[in-house]
């Protein structure tokens, strides 16, 4: 069983530095979300005939799915939704943000066979986005969002699941609705390009997401980072497209041992989950720390920032948790608001969409 560590999140602040907020996990009874979760699940409220909801995705094996209830206790059974024109292979829908009229626009990690190694068995990854006017049960398919080139592919990888691409992702809207912020894991082949990274879109351009991206590279938004690449449609097709592709972004945190080397070690951050929390009024990212090539936990770790504009205010990573499981979030405790993007100084604590804990928040 993992081992919480209290107090931990102190850890690290100097006497200079205004102190680093506290993060702390404290058991509750066991609440699971409806589905099989191998993502992020996004949750968001809206008003369905007449009553506030709460809807929450789930997703497994490539197929999101969804499911409502008046409060993260009561949520019906997850339902399948449709995806058109669908991009191929699986797709995990991992955040959600909603125009506060009558469109969702979705987030989704999705993933295609490494067929330029010619391995079938693993998989490169990449961003879209998708719309819905039906509080997610229909989705449009807005397209690729992020991608790599594939020549940042690491054909000889050992990774056991993704061996290029980006993915693994968590989206924020700025308080001036001016930026949609994305935080996404890094998967190329090149050991300074992996990690997690952030780039933004103008919430203006989330009709037509593609090629518009800024990158956070050197300390700076780097608005020429991508370019258009000839990928191919089908594969094994002779039928190709010009795509959007972007290079890598500054990690965050670079790996100390990089994914895809000769060895099964890896020392590595992904999967972030980011919300605003209104106890600390500052944006919290929960983090996953990888040890292996097969995604064993080493922990679950926390980092904070003021500001979403500025990358560098993040702080270092600090565990709150030993060992653990994939795709650490919260969702706020309050009804009608409380979300896996807004909490307070509680929130229940999930790892692949099973909670046993309540995580506390304080300054």
């Amino acid at each position: 069983m993992p081992n919480v560590i209290p107090g931990s999140s102190r850890i690290g602040a100097s006497a200079a530095a205004p102190p680093i907020p506290r993060a702390t996990l404290t058991p509750a009874p066991a609440l699971t979300l409806p589905g099989v979760v191998d993502s992020n699940s996004p949750a968001i409220w809206d008003l369905e005939d007449g009553q506030r909801k709460l809807f929450v995705f789930t997703s497994s094996h490539g197929e999101p799915r969804v499911s409502s209830g008046t409060a993260v206790e009561r949520l019906s059974g997850a339902a399948d939704v449709s995806l058109l024109p669908h991009p191929g292979y699986g797709v995990w829908m991992e955040a959600i943000v909603s125009d506060d009229v009558d469109t969702w626009y979705g987030f989704y990690h999705n993933e295609w066979p490494a067929t330029r190694c010619g391995r079938e068995d693993r998989m490169v990854s990449r961003v879209g986005a998708a719309k819905s006017t039906d509080r997610g049960r229909n989705w449009l398919d807005l397209g690729a969002v992020i991608q790599s080139p594939q020549s940042a592919t690491a054909c000889e990888s050992n990774n056991r699941y993704i061996i290029g691409g980006v993915g693994d992702l968590s989206v924020m809207l700025d308080a001036d609705k001016k930026y949609l912020y994305f935080f996404y894991s890094q998967y190329q082949r090149q050991p300074g390009a992996q990690g997690v990274a952030v780039a933004r879109m103008v919430w203006a351009d989330r009709e037509r997401p593609a090629g518009r991206l800024e990158l956070w590279r050197d300390g700076i938004w780097d608005p020429e980072a991508g370019r258009r690449e000839l990928l191919q449609t089908i594969p094994g097709s002779m039928r190709r497209r010009l795509e959007w592709t972007y290079p890598a972004g500054t990690p965050l945190v670079p790996p100390t041992y990089a994914w895809h080397d000769i060895d099964q070690r890896v020392d590595a951050f992904w999967g972030p989950s980011v919300h605003w929390n209104t106890a600390l009024e500052q944006y919290v990212m929960l983090l996953n720390r990888a040890r292996d090539e097969s995604y064993s936990m080493e922990g679950v770790y926390v980092s904070y920032s003021p500001v979403l504009d500025d990358p560098s205010q993040w702080t270092p990573p600090v565990k709150i948790l030993n060992g653990g499981k994939w795709y650490p979030q919260v969702i706020g405790s309050s009804i009608g608001s409380g979300s896996d993007k807004l909490a307070g100084s509680t929130a229940r604590f999930f790892m692949s969409g099973r909670s046993d804990w309540v995580i506390n928040f304080s300054r």
